[in-house]
């Protein structure tokens, strides 16, 4: 695979917008759950990775994934394998699972899933085996977290696709 200079675009683009989500309240979407929110954080690396494929989709993922390590507001994510390692996967599965189905609605859909359920059962995952978190309270951040952003990633990654497909 060939890194052409629309693609170093895209992922430099998409990667800012992933550091800008970061940096401000824009990354989190009320929602009326217990967690209070859903993260974007990941819907980057999602649209990349429908856009361009998985290395795309992996490199933003890596500019995320960093980005979230040095800004590490808890020990979990300070660990660059949990920081860094499931979000690069999301661009990778997001891609592959899009090209899986085919290029609809429903494929971006499912890629926005994988994506964002990559991202959640990633980090919880990798907490768990590195004992940050016992298995009961990442199951439960996970039940109270994972719904809402995957609603909330299929909306918005339907919603970009749609208007960036038409504008190709």
């Amino acid at each position: 695979m060939q890194l052409e200079t629309r693609k170093i675009t895209i992922v430099g683009i998409l990667g800012a917008v992933s550091v800008v989500l970061g940096m401000t309240p824009l990354g989190f979407v009320p929602v009326p759950t217990p967690a209070g929110a859903a993260t974007i954080m990941h819907i980057p690396v999602i649209i990349g990775a429908i856009l361009e494929g998985p290395l795309v989709g992996g490199l933003v993922g890596l500019v995320f994934g960093v980005f979230s390590f040095l800004r590490a507001g808890n020990p979990f994510v300070a660990d660059p394998l949990i920081g860094i390692l499931p979000r690069v996967l999301i661009g990778i599965l997001a891609a592959y699972s899009y090209k899986l189905v085919s290029k609809d609605s429903l494929a971006v859909g499912l890629a926005a899933t994988v994506g964002t359920l990559t991202n959640t059962i990633g980090v919880l995952g990798l907490s768990v085996l590195k004992g940050y978190l016992p298995l009961a309270g990442a199951i439960g951040i996970g039940i109270t977290h994972g719904p809402p952003e995957v609603v909330v990633a299929v909306i918005i990654v339907l919603l970009v696709v749609r208007v960036l497909d038409n504008n190709r």
